[in-house]
């Protein structure tokens, strides 16, 4: 194996396929800075038949940023930096069935995540992503001067105390611009989602509403998006800060199971 990535793209704006790379070795410092690029490039990059161990998912996860604790799901016993990820024909909900940023209510959003699966149903259970560098360039350039400046709340109080019935315990609420910039890239983004995201400060409820109503509807373009498919020892690595993801849950009841470390970002600008 040489130490040249080999990359496919799988649509024009988002997402790509990583091969002859071997994630349960060392790997090189010249390796480590592809995959970081390719990151850069892609926003969302999956690899197939990667049977990680825990150490070895934590040593690829820290190659694109330090790894945090989830405010809101425990981790596993021995790894409180690895959250399990599993749904099976007794689950009552399942995490991400709808369009969200991991963790947007942090003061400091998660740079990414990266998740591991083991398990897959025999049918379903795709993970859709969505550029919000897309999803920001077709917006008109009248709205894109509007939207930029505006600042909107992201809550995890409802998520979680929805989840968990458990109403004493409190969770992360931050305000971040409406329009971000990528401390990377340069380019601009959406970031708002529909599961943290609750009002956008300094508007009626009615003008907030009718903007992240349109805003959430907006991202769902089909244009924006890839879809992947998951087989067993498969792995996704995404960019928080310039995507959405959605976790389709049409599998039940089937089992689709594996594990999900996230990376520190920085406050949003």
């Amino acid at each position: 194996m040489n130490n040249k990535l080999q990359i496919k793209a799988l649509t024009q704006n988002i997402g790509a396929e990583i091969s002859n790379v071997d994630l349960t070795e060392e790997l090189s410092a010249d390796i480590r800075s592809q995959l970081f690029d390719a990151i850069m490039e892609y926003q969302v990059i999956f690899f197939r038949d990667q049977p990680i161990n825990h150490e070895q998912h934590k040593e690829v996860g820290r190659i694109f940023g330090d790894l945090i604790i989830h405010p809101g799901v425990a981790g596993i016993e021995g790894h409180e930096d690895i959250v399990a990820i599993h749904a099976d024909k007794d689950s009552k909900y399942v995490a991400g069935d709808n369009w969200h940023t991991d963790l947007s209510c942090n003061a400091e959003p998660p740079m990414g995540s990266m998740l591991y699966l083991h398990t897959i149903p025999d049918i379903g259970g795709d993970t859709l992503f969505s550029s919000m560098y897309a999803a920001y360039d077709a917006l008109s350039p009248r709205m894109q001067e509007y939207l930029s400046g505006l600042e909107a709340e992201h809550d995890a109080n409802h998520v979680y105390h929805a989840i968990f019935g458990d109403y004493s315990k409190t969770y992360p609420c931050n305000v971040h611009p409406v329009i971000r910039t990528h401390p990377v890239t340069g380019k601009k983004s959406i970031y708002v989602n529909s599961s943290y995201t609750t009002r956008i400060m300094g508007l009626s409820k009615t003008e907030s509403e009718g903007i992240l109503t349109m805003l959430y509807n907006h991202v769902k373009d089909p244009n924006f998006q890839v879809r992947f498919t998951w087989q067993p020892d498969s792995i996704a690595i995404w960019d928080n800060r310039c995507t959405q993801h959605f976790a389709v849950w049409d599998y039940f009841p089937q089992t689709r199971s594996g594990y999900r470390v996230t990376m520190a970002g920085e406050k949003p600008e």
